[in-house]
């Protein structure tokens, strides 16, 4: 492996453990401002990054918690899908780069982001109809993300994990008749 391969996966696995860190600090900011609201019923007008879930709040506790819980699960599987791909950075043998473990995590992390966007679905379609109740703003939607990208995402990645597996086959084979 070249030199300048190694360095760029270097930096890679450096803006995986960033990513992972600040996907991290905003699921607990999630967790922190939803117990502040139970404190504070004021603090909804400000929930985190701007959003105001201050008229949902009014609206009903259930669908209240029902968001709240729906945006720190999504936060929480994209944290632990880069925590996977930091999972395989320390893992990975680049000597014999087709292991059953690195394939195994390339899979875990195809069906988390399919998780992710289905999940993201239901959201996206729970929160559009509280917006047209009236009770929340376009903001949360703009929170949610796209659930088709993480949906693509998830394709793509299990056909990497089919490789990887077709790989450790052949890894295998060629092993086997030296």
């Amino acid at each position: 492996m070249r030199t300048s391969t190694k360095q760029i996966l270097a930096f890679m696995n450096i803006v995986f453990w960033v990513v992972f860190i600040g996907l991290l600090i905003k699921t607990g900011a999630f967790l922190f401002s939803f117990g502040a609201t139970l404190l504070n019923p004021q603090a909804a007008k400000n929930f985190y990054d701007g959003l105001d879930l201050s008229g949902l709040k009014a609206y009903s506790f259930r669908h209240y918690i029902n968001l709240v819980s729906l945006l720190v699960f999504l936060s929480g599987l994209k944290a632990y899908m880069a925590y996977l791909v930091i999972m395989i950075f320390s893992t990975i043998n680049f000597q014999h780069p087709f292991s059953a473990g690195i394939a195994s995590r390339i899979a875990n992390i195809s069906y988390v982001a399919l998780s992710t966007g289905f999940l993201t679905v239901v959201a996206v379609g729970y929160s559009k109809w509280l917006v047209k109740a009236g009770v929340i703003s376009f903001d949360v939607l703009r929170e949610l993300g796209g659930s088709a990208e993480f949906i693509f995402l998830a394709g793509i990645i299990f056909m990497i994990a089919q490789v990887f597996k077709r790989g450790i086959e052949l890894q295998s084979e060629n092993e086997l008749t030296i």
